[in-house]
């Protein structure tokens, strides 16, 4: 059954260079319609479920409807909207991801207690329809600020032109950064936020996935495993809106290397100690790390690249996370599995974050001239 799950996961990001497209194409609006719709349909549909394949293809239905009117749509709207406070637009929509987090599992569970799992599904599926269809998509989104009249952040004639006219690349620039999606993925730039994404997501994928089974391994309950957890997610949901408040005034490549820096730290902590007070210290290392770099991936294209490419840009970027964090856990558990002990899986882990460090850091805007925030 945990193989649905890696399905939907892959099927939310793999098709991501099409979403980009799609998005580019239509306006996010009509695709955040479009795919929350489908992922409620697929959730209706578990209801229905008697084979262990339903469940496959419907969590794959669930995954392309939550892409497709997910993050690509959702962080395209919020670059739309916003320029001068983009990086705290992203963190708070990050932040929002995360309290997801907290909220719906212990819904589930009471849910699936008072009126069965099938019956949740229905409950769920209807929260979806509602909220993010009707209410969210239909009623409350619009693609542009323009279609109403408005510029990004409020801001007047004038100092959008000013803006407009600061970030404007020069005609070679254009060519290469602005004008065709192709051009843009010949700069290496693109393929090292892809890298860095990738990085963060093998080493919070491995972590995610085998924190608790590692800290009951070396001594701690069950409740006290899962407490680690929670704080990591508490940190992680914090550094969300503290990046994206930060990355207002630092430059973002900056940030998410002090972020990596964190991870590392955080990584050491753990390969060095069995105290529980130093196992929090990791948790939250890694929460301010993990929450930090999610909010800069979107950032950073923003920042780099013209409103009208995004969509595509990002669309192109993200499946490098998607696909590593699925693989991370299975990688880990393997390497576990073969060696008996956590410590080689958690010091692959810290490669790749020692890499990710290495990337981001690496990852200058491909334009001559430069906003304040990149």
């Amino acid at each position: 059954m945990a193989l649905a799950l890696t399905l939907g996961i892959l099927a939310f990001g793999l098709p991501s260079p099409l979403f980009g497209i799609i998005v580019d194409r239509f306006g996010p609006r009509i695709t955040l319609i479009v795919g929350n719709l489908l992922a409620a349909i697929g959730i209706f549909g578990i209801y229905l479920v008697q084979e262990v394949w339903h469940l496959y293809l419907l969590y794959i239905l669930i995954g392309l409807g939550g892409g497709f009117g997910g993050y690509v749509a959702s962080t395209t709207v919020i670059n739309n909207w916003f320029i001068r406070r983009r990086s705290l637009a992203l963190g708070i929509f990050i932040a929002g991801s995360g309290l997801g987090g907290f909220v719906f599992p212990p819904l589930a569970t009471v849910l699936i207690s008072a009126i069965d799992w099938r019956m949740t599904w229905l409950v769920l599926g209807g929260m979806i329809s509602v909220i993010s269809v009707t209410i969210g998509a239909t009623i409350l989104v619009r693609n542009r600020p323009e279609d109403m009249g408005l510029l990004p952040d409020g801001m007047t004639t004038d100092a959008f032109a000013e803006i407009e006219t600061v970030n404007m690349p020069s005609k070679t620039e254009q060519v290469r950064v602005g004008q065709n999606i192709r051009q843009v993925l010949r700069h290496p730039t693109a393929w090292l936020l892809g890298a860095f994404a990738a990085s963060n997501a093998f080493v919070m994928g491995t972590m995610w996935t085998h924190q608790i089974a590692y800290v009951r391994d070396i001594g701690y309950s069950p409740v006290t495993a899962a407490t680690t957890m929670s704080f990591m997610s508490i940190f992680s949901l914090m550094s969300s809106l503290g990046f994206g408040a930060l990355a207002m005034r630092f430059k973002v490549r900056y940030l998410a290397s002090a972020a990596f820096v964190f991870q590392l730290m955080g990584l050491t902590i753990l390969l060095n100690t069995t105290e529980l007070g130093l196992i929090y210290v990791y948790a939250a290392c890694l929460g301010i790390s993990h929450g930090s770099l999610i909010t800069a991936l979107p950032t950073f294209v923003g920042a780099y690249y013209p409103r009208d490419r995004y969509a595509q840009v990002i669309g192109v970027v993200f499946p490098f996370q998607i696909v590593s964090q699925a693989v991370a856990g299975t990688i880990a558990g393997a390497i576990y599995d073969a060696t008996s002990t956590y410590t080689p899986a958690f010091i692959t882990a810290a490669v790749f974050s020692l890499a990710g460090l290495i990337f981001v850091f690496s990852a200058r805007e491909p334009r001559r001239l430069q906003p304040n925030n990149s």
